[in-house]
């Protein structure tokens, strides 16, 4: 009864890292900026350090059923 919640929750983190990491990569391959206004270093390592903590949070959610 308690792995619906950790199997929601992993899977909710894991496509939005999947997502996020799949937009910033298509951005940064087509030159575009990943954030207004921000370096376009320092947002695309942001956004890539963010994707991989969501992906490795629900790993460990999924991990944990």
């Amino acid at each position: 009864m308690e792995s619906g919640p950790a199997i929601f929750a992993g899977l909710v983190f894991a496509l939005f890292g999947a997502g996020l990491l799949v937009w910033t990569t298509t951005r940064l391959r087509h030159g575009r900026p990943v954030a207004d206004g921000v370096s376009p270093v320092a947002s695309a390592t942001v956004a890539g350090v963010a994707a991989v903590v969501a992906l490795a949070l629900g790993a460990w959610c999924l991990i944990q059923v």
